[in-house]
């Protein structure tokens, strides 16, 4: 009925089956405007495990209700009937001119086959799903992709096989490296989010599913009319936990996840988030830096996973970029320079100022060594001037932490980029994970937080490393961003010292005079106690601890006699820790 009530608005064609390159069909949503028969349009292709059959609403309550209590006249014009999770909404797409086609990916919703995401095959699925609706007599032949998260990291996936329709994408806090980004941070199992994630969002999809939801608009299970046993299910899918827990090294089966950057040369708009450590950010800032296109441009932005993407600012950019590249409007964006930024400032939760750059790193970025000094045992300090006397600071692995304190700021500084750690470190054990957590703090002791990807009390920053894992990549290494090569594990000499650097993620904040930053090193995921216990769901309250799902909690990965040792933080003299920070210069 819902279609129906919109037919006056767009065209809607469900279940539309669309054939892949070895014989498998696939099952997806179109959705064009009214008029598309007579006048060709673009289409705007998203592929992925969600399921096109499930509605947001439904599917996602918890963030729909955020989204809709925070923001209740998000997408004016749009009755929301038609939105499911994380890509456009056809209501305002259509609109706008263009069509859109949602596609269950293989072996997930009303797709037959083999499930195993992010793989080669999904690549190749989602390339002949461009090309096939590229030839429809209602698409201009001009095809475009976008989305969040899973449909932002499989357009950096799908560009690199270079599918001569499409002609501009928006990955919209898409993670690119499947082992760095995803699955091992510095080395550690990132397991936590991922086990959550592919139960629920995933394997409950999973096509063949007797338990998945109805599709509302189809009238069929959401799953597709065949039912197969636990069994039958188990056999149909590839798991990604069992795949990388199994693979602690880099290697073939993380590069064919993994965005090939030397391949990618479609126009891009890549949309990171500032505060969606351990999961996105990574990726969309090493597609603008490496990726082979010649019109590329960065976003950075606050707020919600779900949310920027739809309200009138992100929606705004989307347009005016496809309105380029897809509709050959001259709107100006070829005028608009690569990097934008929404500025972030301390307790500040508007996000008003819009700044552009030309680089990124930013062109005026002074790279400056802040030092660590462990003298006081009771006062861990940072030091912009070198420290010249040698102090060491030990903390129990998995029970402790310790945390450096600048003095107040005697200006206000702009902090804006990728970070690196450069730690002299020691274990008890053959071998020590660290967990970095860059934090400021106001002159009355608040620290300075933000709205997350998922968690309300995002820090400035956080990086990891596996000391075992030090080894660096000197070809991609760079002295602000190391690139680890995780190609053998090198266990430690019980005691000794080692020169270990640390990948710490870009980030943007603007501290005022009086301003602290701190640092912290611990053995474990930084977790504060939770400060909502009273507002947050039980099975989620990870949700406001700081890190969000994003945890590395994997005991057979770290077990407690190798990593539940004493961590010793060498400063000052010859084994001078640091962190190098982005300055920009005013």
């Amino acid at each position: 009925m819902a279609d129906a009530a919109n037919a006056h608005k767009m065209i809607i064609e469900r279940d539309v089956a669309i054939p892949m390159g070895d014989g498998n069909i696939l099952r997806g949503d179109i959705f064009r405007p009214i008029n598309s028969n007579n006048n060709p349009c673009p289409v705007l292709v998203t592929y992925g495990p969600y399921g096109k059959g499930v509605p947001w609403r439904d599917g996602y309550k918890i963030q729909w209700k955020h989204m809709t209590t925070a923001h209740p006249d998000f997408l004016p014009g749009s009755s929301r009937e038609y939105m499911v999770w994380e890509v456009p909404d056809p209501e305002i797409w259509t609109a706008w001119g263009y069509a859109c086609l949602r596609v269950d990916s293989r072996g997930c919703g009303r797709s037959p086959g083999f499930l195993d995401i992010y793989s080669p095959q999904e690549s190749r699925d989602y390339y002949d799903c461009i090309e096939w609706v590229a030839k429809l007599p209602w698409c201009s032949g001009n095809v475009g992709t976008s989305g969040i998260s899973y449909f932002a990291t499989s357009q950096w996936l799908v560009a690199g096989l270079k599918p001569p329709s499409l002609k501009a994408m928006i990955p919209w806090e898409g993670s690119a490296d499947w082992y760095r980004d995803v699955c091992h941070h510095g080395g550690i199992h990132s397991n936590a989010f991922k086990a959550n994630w592919y139960e629920r969002q995933v394997l409950s999809i999973q096509n063949g599913n007797p338990r998945t939801m109805d599709d509302p608009w189809l009238g069929e299970r959401a799953s597709g009319p065949a039912t197969l046993s636990e069994a039958q299910l188990l056999a149909n899918q590839n798991s990604p936990l069992e795949n990388e827990f199994n693979r602690p090294l880099d290697g073939a089966w993380y590069r064919d996840r993994s965005a090939k950057w030397d391949q990618v040369e479609v126009p891009f708009l890549s949309c990171a988030n500032w505060a969606g450590h351990g999961l996105h950010p990574r990726g969309n800032f090493e597609a603008f830096v490496n990726a082979k296109s010649k019109q590329k441009w960065l976003s950075g932005h606050p707020g919600k996973h779900e949310e920027w993407y739809y309200l009138d600012e992100g929606m705004a950019l989307q347009r005016q970029f496809l309105d380029y590249f897809l509709m050959g409007k001259d709107n100006g964006w070829n005028q608009i320079p690569p990097v934008i930024m929404r500025e972030r400032r301390p307790f500040n939760t508007k996000f008003e100022t819009v700044r552009y750059e030309t680089t990124w790193p930013l062109p005026k970025t002074k790279w400056i060594k802040i030092y660590f000094n462990a003298e006081q045992q009771d006062k861990p300090a940072f030091s912009w001037d070198p420290v010249l006397n040698e102090a060491t600071i030990s903390f129990n692995a998995l029970k402790g932490s310790v945390t450096f304190y600048s003095a107040p700021l005697e200006q206000e500084i702009e902090i804006t980029g990728p970070m690196a750690a450069k730690l002299f470190a020691a274990s008890s054990t053959t071998d020590m994970d660290l967990f970095v957590t860059l934090q400021a703090f106001s002159p009355d002791g608040r620290e300075v937080d933000f709205v997350g990807t998922v968690d309300p009390h995002t820090p400035l920053s956080q990086g990891w490393l596996r000391a075992s894992h030090r080894k660096l990549d000197p070809e991609k290494s760079l002295p602000y961003r190391p690139y680890l090569a995780h190609d053998e594990q090198q266990p430690l000499t019980p005691g000794q010292t080692y020169e270990l650097d640390v990948e710490v993620l870009p980030t943007h904040i603007i501290l005022p005079k009086g301003y602290r930053l701190a640092l912290q090193i611990g053995g474990k995921d930084f977790e504060r106690p939770d400060p909502e216990p009273s507002g947050v769901v039980p099975e989620l309250a990870w949700r406001s601890r700081g890190s969000g799902p994003f945890l590395h909690t994997n005991e057979l990965d770290r077990p407690k006699d190798i990593f539940g040792g004493k961590t010793t933080i060498a400063t000052g003299g010859q084994t001078g820790s640091y962190l190098l920070l982005p300055i920009i210069e005013k």
